[in-house]
């Protein structure tokens, strides 16, 4: 069943799109077309209230690229458990670790990716 997006955050979701953080565009260039795994992810994606930065919803997956203000944040903290409780998986880059290692933060995704993908369909033991 498809969730009613509040008409107020979908503008203010599009309104982000446009408005990107050099990290949150340097890492949609990785991520946009299915260049990771053949991944469809969304960019600032409103959801339960809250604007995730990026989302594969098929591997269940959020990508949030944060500046210091998120340092320690509680407010992260209860939207990363509020997700988990739906199956989710967060992953946190900091703005300068997306300029400075984009390949890296692409590997962490790939691994994290693949870690999912494990747990999902664990090995199946004939006894």
């Amino acid at each position: 069943m498809r969730q009613q997006v509040p008409p107020q955050h979908r503008t203010f979701a599009r309104a982000m799109r446009s408005d990107s953080t050099k990290a949150e565009n340097i890492l949609w260039q990785a991520l946009r077309n299915r260049q990771l795994e053949g991944l469809k992810f969304k960019r600032q994606v409103p959801l339960d209230g809250y604007i995730l930065d990026f989302a594969c919803f098929e591997a269940k997956l959020i990508l949030e690229v944060d500046g210091g203000q998120h340092s320690e944040s509680q407010r992260d903290a209860e939207r990363d458990r509020h997700f988990a409780m739906k199956g989710f998986r967060t992953v946190r880059f900091w703005n300068d670790e997306v300029v400075r290692n984009i390949d890296g933060c692409c590997l962490t995704i790939l691994a994290e990716i693949r870690k999912g993908s494990s747990q999902a369909n664990p090995p199946s033991c004939d006894f």
